[in-house]
């Protein structure tokens, strides 16, 4: 292979097109430009593999935003990013992060053109944020839809809202008010007081409700979240319409203390490996997309102590046998690739809820929205009411 074939193999590995289709253009008003560009720069620099396609683009992107003056090449290697599974959130943070080293003219033109490209690929815009205080924190609500049934889902030990962000807007397209926030100890709410138990979790949750507006929410919790919306069901239950139950469990697992002990004897980068092997497949993580790289890096930031005071929490969780009297429509989530919560673990928990349904998706891990997005918003479409 010469470099020029090099180059044009290149150029469709990055760009997803033909280059003598999408640079007609430049070959027309200069064929020797073109061959330069094909052959010194596809077949040559970006042809190297020290550097990944991803992360290529991911730089290419910050310095056409930083250059400026160059929003054709850029609108096209946005594209090109999103091609390299590059995902909205990380285009715009990269906008934010221009901002302090090109300064915000430069970053607000960015801003302009990855929106606009968003906007002719059909991405949703980004969820609205508000800033909420609880009776001993701050935390952060994100929101999608402005009618409808209120839903409010709860994430994931170790994680924050955005881990709902790959079903949130497809929730609320069909006519719902959807809503996720950061646990106490988690994303903006990093810090709040500690130790705590799983009672303050579910008077979090009835606070996010009451901050919201929401007398009555059809809420759904995934892992530790599930903890969390169970506790809160027992205790509040006139508050839900109804309830979502993914990749939980109703009673503590013998391990929740060492996973909070390891953290504070061995740091957070020795719990990325144990926490992600055990969230996704093999599979997702030899890919290394979108769900597997932000949680990672939420392990990767996690602060040892909230970390460890969680697991400590969702240790004191006490709700087996305690739902039987819910009288809400109920469903419970199981993923088939699970080897934490495994559908044995569901399946039984959903025996123990009269009248609860209970489903198991296919080639699904424990990370069920961040691995198997598009299964997760099929089954919550089909559970959850919207407006007519």
């Amino acid at each position: 292979m010469n470099r020029y074939e090099r180059g044009d193999r290149e150029y469709q590995g990055l760009m997803g097109g033909a280059p003598d289709q999408d640079l007609a253009a430049v070959r027309q008003r200069s064929p020797q430009l073109y061959d330069a560009l094909i052959e010194g720069g596809f077949g040559g620099t970006l042809a190297h593999p020290e550097l990944s396609r991803t992360d290529r683009e991911l730089a290419t992107v910050a310095m056409l935003s930083a250059l400026g003056g160059a929003e054709p090449q850029l609108a096209s290697h946005i594209r090109g990013a999103l091609r390299q599974g590059i995902t909205p959130t990380e285009l715009r943070a990269l906008a934010e992060h221009v901002s302090l080293y090109a300064g915000f003219p430069r970053a607000l033109n960015a801003l302009a053109v990855i929106d606009q490209v968003l906007t002719e690929t059909g991405e949703p815009r980004p969820a609205t944020l508000r800033r909420v205080r609880l009776a001993d924190h701050e935390t952060l609500v994100a929101a999608y839809g402005d009618s409808g049934p209120a839903v409010l889902l709860v994430h994931a030990l170790g994680l924050d809202w955005r881990m709902w962000e790959p079903v949130m807007a497809t929730l609320a397209e069909a006519g719902r008010r959807v809503f996720a926030y950061d646990l106490r100890g988690h994303g903006w709410a990093t810090g709040s007081p500690n130790p705590f138990g799983m009672a303050d979790t579910a008077a979090d949750l009835v606070g996010v409700l009451d901050a919201v507006g929401v007398d009555r929410a059809h809420v759904v919790g995934l892992s530790y979240g599930g903890g969390v919306a169970q506790t809160a069901a027992v205790t509040h239950p006139e508050r839900f319409a109804s309830l979502a139950l993914l990749a939980t469990t109703d009673h503590p697992f013998d391990a929740f203390e060492s996973r909070a002990r390891a953290a504070e004897d061995s740091g957070m980068a020795a719990q990325v490996v144990p926490s992600l092997t055990r969230w996704f497949t093999a599979e997702a993580l030899a890919v290394n997309g979108p769900g597997v790289r932000y949680a990672r890096e939420r392990v990767l930031r996690g602060n040892p102590a909230d970390w460890a005071a969680a697991w400590r929490a969702f240790a004191g969780v006490d709700v087996q046998g305690r739902l039987a009297g819910l009288d809400k429509p109920t469903l419970v989530l199981a993923g088939e690739r699970d080897a934490s919560t495994t559908p044995a673990i569901m399946s039984t928990i959903a025996d123990r809820i009269p009248g609860s349904r209970y489903q198991e998706l296919p080639g699904t891990p424990h990370m069920q929205t961040l691995e198997q997005p598009e299964l997760v918003a099929a089954a919550l479409n089909d559970f959850l009411p919207a407006a007519s």
